[in-house]
């Protein structure tokens, strides 16, 4: 039934993108005045951009353009044949903090502001409290096989220390991980007692942790944009007083993109709408069992979403 609706149903043959399809779409028609951008590999690793309608919420005329590629000259040149009276339509655009996408937004929607996806920047923040975390846990295990090997050589059962809450060193610090990501409001029983002996032996996830926590609550409970710029200044000043070296990057990258950091509090939009295209191709990508056909693929995405 596929094979028939590809040569003889559908009107595939006669696609009118057929020619330039593999490297650019574009729908003028669903410019709004709110739109995401991203990038997703549809086979190979090969890498598209992808823009959306926000306000098509993920159904039919959400796709904007889709770009192959995600060089800045290469994109921007496609997306400039959207006609400038459209363009200029945009007021908001959420995206990650990739250069290349903040730069082809300027280029194409030089009036839209740029809004920084706060997941993004909350995962940079849960990724160096879990290099602390990996940290401790690689020297745990290097420790577990000295003092294995050494009672090896003296003839002796070498048996690993428990903690009052009946992990290992080594089992707590990989058990630990999930909770790392959660806000301590939603954990669980067990979970609060792991974090406690966690926190107790290792001080120094604690201060990363909270740092993580109070950056997340900046973004939860701010309403106004000049109260979470005071906010952030003063998180700021926190994280340089702590030392902490695993949330330096974190800090130079809110430095870099402090305005478009800024601009979520105005409308609190984000790229989830982005993300959640993503995982619709993919799951398309899926039933499709990889992508052989990129045109017939991107005439499918057609009919459904633009």
């Amino acid at each position: 039934m596929s094979r028939q609706y590809k040569t003889k149903i559908s009107d595939f043959k006669a696609w009118r993108y057929k020619t330039h399809a593999k490297e650019y779409l574009i729908y003028p028609n669903n410019v709004s005045e709110q739109l995401s951008i991203d990038e997703t590999a549809f086979t190979n690793g090969e890498l598209y951009t992808i823009v959306t309608n926000k306000q098509a919420k993920g159904k039919k005329g959400c796709i904007v353009a889709i770009v192959k590629g995600v060089k800045v000259d290469q994109v921007t040149k496609c997306l400039k044949l959207i006609p400038k009276t459209q363009r200029d339509k945009v007021q908001e655009i959420t995206l990650d903090m990739a250069h290349t996408m903040v730069n082809i937004c300027k280029n194409v929607f030089p009036k839209a502001a740029q809004v920084t996806d706060r997941f993004h920047v909350q995962k940079l923040a849960n990724e160096a409290v879990q290099n602390i975390r990996i940290k401790y846990r690689w020297e745990a295990l290097d420790q577990e096989n000295k003092l294995f090997g050494k009672a090896k050589k003296d003839r002796k059962t070498y048996t690993p220390l428990i903690l009052i809450n009946g992990d290992t060193v080594k089992q707590l610090l990989a058990r630990s991980r999930y909770l790392l990501f959660k806000h301590y409001s939603k954990w669980t029983d067990k979970q609060k007692e792991r974090a406690a002996v966690l926190f107790e032996k290792y001080p120094k996830i604690e201060q990363s942790y909270n740092l993580s926590m109070r950056l997340f609550n900046i973004y939860q409970n701010t309403q106004d944009k000049g109260v979470a710029f005071t906010k952030l200044a003063q998180w700021y000043n926190t994280v340089e007083k702590s030392g902490s070296k695993n949330f330096n990057t974190v800090t130079r990258t809110i430095q870099q993109h402090y305005r478009s950091i800024l601009n979520y509090f105005d409308n609190r939009s984000t790229n989830a709408s982005a993300e959640s295209f993503n995982a619709k191709i993919k799951a398309f990508r899926t039933q499709f069992r990889g992508v052989r056909d990129v045109n017939y693929f991107l005439f499918r995405l057609e009919k459904i979403f633009a």
